[in-house]
């Protein structure tokens, strides 16, 4: 399965755009119960960070990137401009932690 480029910018250096599939978009939600567990069980704390935490939010924000890039490949785009991670608190006082992944499907050439 060929790789599908993903960029923050609008366009792709040395690629030209020749069509536009429209927004695609890929969420991943983290419940409170992870948090809890995480907070419980921290001890991997240096100079303030969390590695166990980040570990999580980087999982999440993959799952996003990768429900996205797969509803642009079934448009048959080769690549997705514009991307644009949102991280926000959902659920009761904020239980939950969301992130979302857009962008703009594409075929470059």
């Amino acid at each position: 399965m060929q790789n599908i480029i993903l960029t923050t910018t609008p366009s792709i250096e040395g690629k030209k755009i020749t069509q536009y599939y429209g927004l695609v978009s890929g969420e991943a939600i983290i419940g409170a119960n992870l948090f809890r567990d995480i907070f419980a069980g921290i001890r991997d704390i240096v100079g303030g960070r969390s590695g166990s935490y980040e570990e999580v939010l980087r999982e999440a924000k993959n799952n996003a990137l990768t429900e996205m890039e797969e509803n642009a490949r079934r448009l048959g785009a080769n690549a997705i401009v514009g991307i644009d991670l949102d991280y926000e608190t959902v659920g009761t006082n904020g239980s939950m932690l969301m992130v979302t992944a857009s962008g703009t499907a594409v075929l470059a050439e």
